[in-house]
């Protein structure tokens, strides 16, 4: 009977032992989805962050672009403004600028 009490003892101990793989080989089973569950998160947070400030770099350079944009359109607009003045200023002043020169010209010094 001491055999039979040693062959159920060492068969409880191997059943035991299997139970505890088992249970062992779960624990990691879910700590590795855990991990992958975790890294899935993590990929799709980058991948958000990374989209928002593409997002904003976009709506800054947009933004710089329509202003250099508006700027060269309202120097364009001065400019033209300021050669018709001197145009102007040139049409009212060519007729006495020429009877100047005419009169110096014609003028003899001795």
């Amino acid at each position: 009977m001491d055999s039979f009490r040693g062959q159920g003892g060492i068969q409880m101990l191997l059943n035991a032992e299997q139970e505890a793989q088992h249970i062992v080989s779960s624990a990691r089973n879910l700590k590795m989805a855990r991990l992958k569950q975790a890294k899935d998160e993590a990929e799709k947070e980058v991948a958000l962050y990374k989209s928002h400030l593409e997002t904003e770099c976009q709506k800054r350079i947009s933004e710089t672009s329509g202003s250099s944009e508006s700027t060269v359109k309202r120097l364009e607009e001065e400019t033209e403004i300021k050669i018709k003045q001197l145009k102007d200023s040139a049409l009212k002043v060519s007729k006495e600028v020429t009877d100047l020169l005419i009169k110096y010209i014609t003028t003899i010094k001795n």
